[in-house]
């Protein structure tokens, strides 16, 4: 790529990220109907025209969003799969999603997201592709820290922990919004310990009768 290529590149992600955070915005203030390109525009501080040079409508640019968020997930988990102790960096990651889910402005950006792809097939096929390609990441990470630890790593033993982990992720966005004045760093410690008991668990998914 020549030095001119490489500016316009530059350039364009620029473009890019300059939208997705007014869209965001938008999308905080006024739901994912009542932002429009209009409004994303005169947030981003350019026209509409400039706007649908880069995406093609709204749901594209929730795609954008979400593979940004995918990324970010992707890039801690490598990081787990390469330190000398898998499970220690899973918790210490734990403590990274909580602070995450509790900014209230990536919980109401999330929030929404997950509210539109209850009405919208578009935007929950973005998001269950999403929840796919984390879900495959994380069973490897789950298995590997399980199987060292000589605990059971059948299909729905990781499959059941997965959608665990997953719901009690989701649940901080919710709770952050409800009770903003919580106790972080308690909080943060005590869902470690959860985190950790699940992940370790021999019994797992454990009788509820026992």
């Amino acid at each position: 790529m020549n030095a001119e290529a490489s500016v316009d590149c530059s350039r364009a992600e620029a473009r890019r990220a300059q939208i997705l955070a007014a869209a965001s915005d938008c999308f905080r203030a006024h739901g994912f109907h009542g932002a429009s390109i209009s409004q994303i525009s005169k947030t981003a501080g350019m026209s509409a025209g400039h706007i649908y040079h880069y995406f093609e409508n709204k749901e594209a640019i929730i795609a954008a969003i979400v593979a940004h968020d995918l990324d970010w997930l992707l890039t801690l988990s490598a990081s787990w799969r390469a330190a000398d102790d898998v499970l220690e960096a899973m918790i210490d990651g734990a403590a990274e999603g909580v602070k995450r889910n509790l900014d209230r402005s990536t919980a109401g950006l999330n929030l929404e997201i997950l509210a539109e792809s209850s009405r919208n097939p578009e935007v929950a096929a973005i998001v269950q592709n999403a929840s796919r390609r984390c879900n495959e990441n994380i069973s490897e990470i789950l298995r590997l820290v399980r199987k060292g630890k000589g605990l059971s790593i059948d299909d729905a033993t990781i499959a059941t922990m997965i959608d665990v982990l997953g719901t009690m992720f989701e649940g901080v966005l919710a709770r952050g919004v409800r009770n903003p004045g919580l106790d972080a760093d308690r909080f943060t410690r005590a869902f470690q310990g959860a985190v950790r008991n699940l992940i370790t668990t021999p019994g797992f998914p454990a009788d509820p009768r026992a």
